[in-house]
């Protein structure tokens, strides 16, 4: 596994409205938090939610984008995710879907999404959609023309309890058509004793999660996986540091086992940059 550098950059990307890392690090891996921030920019006026609708899961992730950033300074990994609440637009969603923009979340009503039309999908979609995933495409291409043993990896977090059902999975990890990567880390996962892994849980295909991994990663022929940690898991700095270093772990022994598989006799190549 790779060891933080002191490169290690994060800048606002092109408009200010996308987050990217140590996009020049030497490791393989690109990782992605598509919710990672509950912001909402003035001209949308907190889209006439209140402050605790704001702070709740609706709106972001929490915790995801601090084990997202550990992992990546651990893995020497690049970095991507949008600065705004997935409530202005959800970059985990194609364009033309109509939960890219929710009028309704959970038990909340989101009154500035009511009657979005054509033009102000597009417009929010020109303004903080596209900008990171060109940001993505970019970090992805720059690391698969340098490591041959490249994955995407995506970081979320969910609820203990959801429509007041409790749920027994911890980590949940979720994979598309292609579960090359999941199979490894649920493999791994059984080192992991106390915790409950699954996969395509709490979340999977049917639910449409897996917009980001079907068009930066199955598309390219890269490895790539979703990552859901029950976010009562990563509530402080200590436990997120904690989850980061075991997925880290687990990630790097995963890729190597496909690395391996792929190409046995280039095996070393592959492990560059890990």
């Amino acid at each position: 596994m790779a060891q933080t550098n002191q490169s290690f950059v994060t800048s606002g990307g092109d408009n200010g409205f996308v987050e990217t890392a140590n996009i020049g690090g030497g490791g393989r891996y690109v990782l992605v938090c598509e919710h990672a921030s509950n912001f909402i920019p003035d001209e949308l006026s907190n889209l006439g939610l209140s402050d605790d609708a704001l702070a709740s899961h609706i709106a972001w992730d929490p915790g995801a984008r601090a084990v997202c950033l550990e992992m990546a300074k651990l893995l020497d990994a690049a970095m991507v995710a949008p600065k705004v609440s997935r409530l202005v637009f959800d970059c985990n969603r194609p364009v033309d879907a109509e939960s890219a923009i929710l009028a309704k979340s959970e038990i909340y009503d989101i009154p500035g999404n009511v009657g979005v039309d054509e033009k102000e999908r597009n417009r929010r979609a020109d303004i903080y959609y596209h900008p990171f995933g060109k940001a993505l495409s970019g970090a992805i291409e720059k690391k698969s023309s340098n490591n041959s043993g490249m994955a995407l990896i995506t970081i979320h977090s969910f609820t203990p309890v959801y429509q007041g059902v409790g749920r027994s999975v911890d980590i949940g990890i979720i994979h598309d058509s292609d579960s090359e990567l999941a199979d490894e880390l649920l493999k791994s996962s059984k080192k992991n004793e106390g915790l409950v892994f699954s996969r395509n849980e709490p979340y999977g295909p049917k639910d449409g999660v897996t917009f980001t991994l079907r068009e930066h990663g199955t598309s390219r022929g890269i490895p790539n996986v979703m990552v859901e940690i029950k976010n009562s898991l990563i509530l402080d700095e200590a436990n997120q540091k904690k989850i980061a270093a075991m997925l880290a772990a687990m990630i790097t022994e995963a890729v190597d086992a496909i690395c391996k598989r792929r190409s046995p006799d280039n095996f070393p190549c592959c492990s560059t940059g890990s």
